[in-house]
């Protein structure tokens, strides 16, 4: 592949990489929202209509209806609409489009709602808009209760103190409690007394009304000062109530006291709580927007001691349910499997690699691919959420796999073949070196199947090096005759090419530059030099000393690309086959100062001798 070539030659540059994904990838750990669902863009307005002691029939048809009609043939991007109807109360729900305009949608929903009140029946209450997203799920719950205090002051004090100031969470929204009975001022009608003043329940509703007043009444200004008055025209208590007169009749007065009694109640309960045997009330927080769920919990939990001290000590918080718990364990256990992955991997290819260097590849590449995930991720808009741990956590096993297997395969090419590349490279300065034109130029250079590279990868690279090495040192024109021979041996493999899948020659277009034939016949061939090498495949060194045989008296230099551990036993068979001198592949036209081609150093002819050069 194209990055591992340019892997290897900036090897810098991928270690700067690494450093900037993980900077990159702690940055969006940081600043990445966690939550238990992706974003479901899925945008939702519900509109509450609310008609005291009207029957769901009547609710539906003479409010719903119209809601309904007229929402969908005048807000933009209505995908559908649900309602429910009950007891004196209704929602709407209306579906948008993913794309839809949120912020003009829902000031159109709120128009046409205010435009329909005018023609609700009397009575009806001004309707009450929420929007939120498929996405938008409880993620706290608190329990408040106490063993001395009312239902209903526990559901005053929390839907007044404890509601409002958590709304003030950036990303929370808390609707109305659960249980708990709702605070009123109640009137109890003694029927019997009314019928006996002659009065009804709209005469006490009246005066109540006429009586409970706010009105400015200015000020009064007495000399150098200027007093601000205030009319007793409201109650300041509750028991007050019960002493406002209703009429005066025969010059006596009748008061509420006479015929009803006023107290500090609450509306009939339709929903209970119990928290561990008692009554309690019930608060959900949900999420909203693109905010993290524990960032939010981490607010609320710095808020709650505060908000504590102000409620009274006998009333108990408790949260029963606590999202941010099971996000936080969903990515402990990602972490932790990813640490268990990435540590039973690096012990496994070190006990039987026994590669430090191996084991340290591995132990770096899982975590940095995980924060290279977690960094797209956070690029895309997306959070950390039960999907994409379940993604990571799959991602991980996969990595383990992937990195075992390259690891291994990688420790054996290197432990069977020297770098391909490199090897090429030293081969074409082999060829390049003197125009080929010396007795120490190589002919042919035999692959050992299975050692390495195919002899086909091989012979390519080769070419790609000789085409390189063209363009940076050219070797000029050649002769008539030494063109003519080329052409001739060019034109002879053309056609055993053409018929022999075993058979191919890469050459330089428009020139005799350069030729590398790939042929399977093991047998030695004297190349017509300039730039013209043999590639044969062949199973192993014996294969190769065999078809070189009838070459060994000519043969003087063998260069050698092997590992240090093959190197010694492949020099070994070299030089007891007849070779006068052994090199490194690349040294084959350098040879040593002091170096005879007969292979017998200048003090005598009693001995062989093979320079094996390291």
């Amino acid at each position: 592949m194209w990055i591992v070539k340019v892997a290897l030659q900036r090897p810098y540059t991928f270690i700067m990489l690494a450093v900037l994904i993980v900077l990159m990838g702690g940055y969006a750990i940081l600043n990445t929202a966690t939550d238990i669902f992706p974003n479901i863009k899925i945008p939702i307005a519900a509109v509450i209509w609310r008609y005291t002691g009207i029957l769901p029939e009547e609710i539906a048809n003479r409010i719903v209806l119209f809601s309904e009609r007229i929402a969908q043939t005048t807000v933009n991007d209505v995908e559908h609409t649900e309602s429910q109807s009950v007891n004196g109360t209704a929602v709407v729900k209306y579906f948008f489009q993913p794309d839809v305009d949120q912020a003009l949608s829902f000031a159109q929903m709120t128009a046409v709602s205010q435009s329909q009140l005018a023609y609700s029946p009397p009575g009806t209450t001004a309707p009450f808009l929420l929007a939120y997203s498929a996405s938008s799920v409880p993620i706290l719950q608190l329990a408040l209760s106490s063993d001395t205090l009312p239902e209903a002051q526990i559901y005053d004090l929390t839907n007044t103190i404890l509601r409002t100031q958590l709304a003030t969470v950036a990303g929370a929204s808390t609707p109305y409690p659960f249980g708990g009975k709702q605070r009123q001022v109640q009137v109890d009608l003694d029927p019997q007394a009314l019928r006996a003043n002659g009065l009804s329940a709209n005469d006490v509703v009246n005066a109540i009304g006429a009586q409970n007043l706010i009105l400015p009444a200015g000020t009064e200004k007495m000399g150098e000062l200027e007093y601000f008055i205030k009319l007793n025209a409201s109650p300041l208590q509750i028991d007050d109530l019960n002493n406002v007169p209703i009429r005066a009749h025969n010059g006596t007065l009748t008061y509420i006291r006479d015929v009803a009694h006023v107290r500090d109640g609450y509306s009939p309960q339709t929903n209970m709580v119990r928290l561990d045997g008692r009554r309690a009330v019930l608060l959900s927080v949900l999420k909203t927007g693109k905010a993290s769920t524990i960032d939010i919990i981490n607010s609320i939990n710095q808020k709650l001691p505060q908000i504590r001290a102000s409620l009274p000590s006998a009333l108990t918080i408790k949260a029963i349910s606590d999202q941010s718990v099971f996000v936080r364990a969903a990515i402990s256990v990602v972490i932790r499997e990813a640490i268990i992955a990435g540590a039973l991997t690096g012990l496994l290819i070190l006990l039987f690699l026994g590669s430090w260097r191996s084991t340290l590849i591995i132990t770096i590449s899982i975590p940095l691919s995980i924060l290279a995930s977690i960094a797209c991720l956070s690029a895309l808009g997306e959070t950390i959420n039960i999907m994409t741990l379940g993604g990571l956590a799959l991602s991980v096993g996969i990595l383990v796999d992937d990195a075992t297997v390259t690891i291994e395969n990688t420790h054996a090419q290197m432990r069977h073949t020297t770098s391909t590349a490199r090897a090429a490279r030293r081969a074409a300065a082999d060829v390049s070196a003197w125009d080929q034109q010396g007795c120490l130029s190589p002919h042919v250079i035999y692959i050992e199947e299975g050692g390495g590279p195919s002899g086909e990868a091989f012979a390519s690279m080769l070419a790609d090096e000789l085409e390189a090495r063209e363009k940076t040192h050219p070797r000029g024109a050649l002769g008539a005759e030494e063109a003519a021979g080329i052409a001739r041996r060019r034109a002879f493999y053309e056609v055993r090419a053409a018929h022999s899948p075993d058979t191919r020659m890469w050459a330089s277009p428009a020139s005799t530059a350069w030729t590398v034939i790939l042929e399977n016949d093991p047998v030695f061939q004297s190349s017509c030099l300039n730039r013209f090498i043999y590639v044969k495949t062949v199973a192993g060194v014996t294969q190769a000393l065999q078809g070189a045989e009838l070459a060994r008296e000519k043969v003087s230099t063998v260069g050698l690309s092997a590992t240090e551990a093959q190197a010694p036993d492949l020099a070994r068979q070299f030089a007891r086959w007849g070779a006068k001198r052994i090199c490194p592949l690349g040294q084959m036209q350098n040879p040593p100062p002091g170096w005879r081609h007969d292979g017998r150093p200048p003090l005598g002819d009693l001995l062989t001798w093979c320079d094996w050069e390291k």
